[in-house]
């Protein structure tokens, strides 16, 4: 497979990817490779559960993915536009029965403040988390098109800080969003470390006022330069780390020992994009390698789904595996609506 696939069905190749990596890694989340290998075999044919169920993460991103659908359809995606029918989605999926897939205490606090429609969202943010949950789900943003950098960059580190506003969180989210755009546009996965780390000098001290309001208020940092910068330098950290283990690493070798656990959102990204990029020609075996990690293997998988389907397109995955995953049909619509 090669990159002339590039732009074919790029959302619905991300949109898939995200969620059998999520379905492959659901069930080892939690266990060490060791641990996983002997309940399922070697890695390398790691399979696809016959209930392909996902979690919370692919959840969350069809809830991010369907705020952001009906901003767009009401006009010039800005704030307020998108932060109400965000801040919607993602109280229906607290309150939904189907949130029984172990969701992460940041999100479930977060939402549950977010249900008071009195309570600016600001108040309702977990400032001091940095929880891999805002940037597993931010993909959407990437994929949609007729967007300018600062609407992507604004609306991704918006849904970062309706739950986790930690400055980490949200650069994480933004450079997240960076990768699948980036990657779905057909960028050389070679050069695409160089490109992040180059996006996240340029915007080190800069403070989307416009889309974050006074939220740095809620840290303790000086000024809102200080609050960014300090995100954006962990994820700098991450990045030159990365960089490093693409050289050096096994694929063999466990990626979380190279880049991290993928708990925190730095990591999730760099872990993510470690595993797509030692298989960039060969997705399931790129999202088999991200589930069998000792780390957050369901989110470290979705996010290496996401950047090889955005880079590859929809013939990135087996059509009998596809068929099966859980929430096909919300894929599907949100896929076709924005493929180009």
């Amino acid at each position: 497979m090669t990159a002339t696939t590039v732009r074919k069905q790029a959302a619905t190749g991300a949109l898939t990817g995200l969620a059998l990596g999520d379905a492959l890694g659901y069930p080892t989340e939690f266990d060490d490779v060791p641990t996983i290998i002997a309940k399922h075999g070697p890695w390398r044919e790691l399979p696809l559960p016959k209930r392909a169920l996902v979690s919370d993460d692919t959840q969350m991103t069809l809830a991010f993915g369907h705020g952001l659908r009906t901003a767009m359809d009401r006009g010039v995606l800005a704030p307020k536009r998108l932060e109400r029918p965000l801040r919607e989605e993602f109280v229906n999926w607290y309150q939904s029965p189907e949130n029984n897939r172990a969701p992460g205490n940041t999100c479930l606090r977060a939402c549950s403040l977010l249900k008071d429609e009195s309570r600016f969202w600001q108040d309702a943010s977990q400032i001091d988390s940095k929880g891999c949950g805002a940037n597993m789900r931010v993909a959407p943003v990437g994929l949609a098109p007729g967007l300018s950098d600062e609407q992507r960059a604004g609306a991704a580190q918006l849904q970062s800080a309706l739950t986790h506003g930690h400055p980490t969180a949200l650069a994480a989210s933004d450079l997240t969003a960076r990768a699948v755009r980036l990657l779905a546009q057909g960028a050389e996965p070679t050069g695409l470390v160089g490109l992040l780390r180059s996006y996240a000098l340029e915007n080190r001290s800069h403070y989307h006022h416009t889309w974050l309001g006074d939220l740095w208020t809620r840290s303790d940092d000086a000024t809102p330069e200080q609050f960014i910068a300090r995100g954006w330098d962990e994820c700098l950290e991450i990045l030159v780390r990365l960089q490093d283990a693409v050289r050096t690493v096994s694929p063999e070798t466990d990626p979380c020992l190279a880049t991290g656990a993928g708990w925190i959102a730095e990591e999730a990204l760099a872990t993510g994009l470690l595993c797509f990029l030692l298989f960039v020609d060969e997705p399931v075996t790129a999202i088999r390698r991200a589930a069998c990690t000792s780390g957050d293997s369901d989110s470290i998988a979705c996010l290496t789904g996401a950047f090889a389907g955005a880079y590859l397109g929809v013939d990135a995955w087996p059509t009998e595996w596809a068929d099966r995953i859980e929430y096909r049909g919300d894929l599907l619509t949100l896929g076709a609506l924005w493929d180009s």
